[in-house]
């Protein structure tokens, strides 16, 4: 099977070393020859234009920002057959899949999200997300399900919109929170202080808003923008902020003690086991010291 992979970003790049490795021939495309280059030398793959990349393959994974993707869209969608099958790996679901039912008439497509960053070594474990919308859809999906499955791959199957609104929530929010957590610190306090001194709990707040500060610029900005129901979780979020800010400020010792009370009795309800996640905390954060020392060596 020949897969052309549309877009030579991180993404596209941990495609193609995927693909590559389960046999399949691969054929890359992307409007930026500096990265199809690099890619061509790193791989030994065939490189080409949008077009003749669909044209020479069977499968086709649109991997590019999704500013981007209708205009990938409309210059493919005349050469695409029957037996193509088009998948995109957008965050977003419910936009890019209405935008290849517009415009891919025939063959099938499927709208997929890859719940891993191009930092990971293995697919195994990690989880991956599929939104069909229709009969031929479900169909290919539950053989590509299979296919994963074989792969010790974590497979959810779900609509567009319940995907965007999950999405909201696993990506969106952290994304604000550690964004938002990170401005507070570097105009509030001397940042590199307060790493020197820090205790467990502010050093993995401190590592989320280092780690989501990090990120691509392009790609979170796109995904605070176009998640539809981003701005019900961050508003509830600063609602919750500021009743939980005004026990602090009125001193009020016994609210703020019922409140945490209540808090742990819903959690409990929701995750019996919640308590374990201190212990966690320290594991991942003793890990994470043990990393940074080997690679300092």
């Amino acid at each position: 099977m020949k897969v052309a992979i549309i877009g030579a970003g991180k993404m596209g790049r941990w495609f193609t070393r995927f693909f590559l490795e389960e046999g399949h021939s691969v054929i890359v495309s992307s409007r930026s020859e500096e990265k199809l280059l690099k890619l061509a030398r790193r791989f030994g793959v065939e490189t080409a234009d949008n077009v003749c990349a669909v044209k020479s393959a069977e499968k086709v994974l649109i991997c590019v920002p999704i500013e981007n993707f209708e205009n990938v869209l409309k210059e493919i969608s005349p050469h695409v057959r029957p037996d193509h099958v088009i998948m995109d790996i957008c965050s977003i679901k419910e936009s890019p899949v209405k935008m290849m039912h517009e415009y891919i008439k025939i063959g099938t497509t499927l709208g997929t999200h890859p719940m891993f960053g191009p930092g990971v070594q293995s697919i195994e474990d990690q989880n991956f997300i599929l939104t069909p919308t229709n009969e031929k859809e479900k169909r290919y999906a539950k053989k590509f399900e299979s296919w994963l499955e074989e792969r010790r791959v974590n497979v959810f199957i779900m609509s567009p919109s319940k995907h965007d609104k999950l999405m909201s929530v696993v990506l969106g929010f952290p994304h604000f929170l550690g964004l938002v957590v990170c401005d507070t610190l570097l105009t509030y306090s001397d940042l590199l202080e307060t790493k020197k001194v820090a205790g467990t709990s502010y050093e993995m707040l401190l590592t989320l808003a280092e780690a989501v500060a990090s990120e691509e610029t392009e790609f979170y900005t796109d995904l605070q923008m176009n998640l539809p129901q981003i701005d019900k979780i961050e508003g509830l979020f600063l609602e919750k902020s500021r009743e939980w800010l005004n026990m602090v400020r009125r001193k009020d010792r016994s609210a703020f003690a019922n409140r945490m009370e209540r808090v742990k009795t819903k959690l409990r309800e929701v995750n019996p086991n919640y308590t374990r996640s201190y212990e966690t905390m320290h594991k991942i954060l003793s890990a994470v010291r043990s990393l940074d020392s080997s690679l300092a060596v």
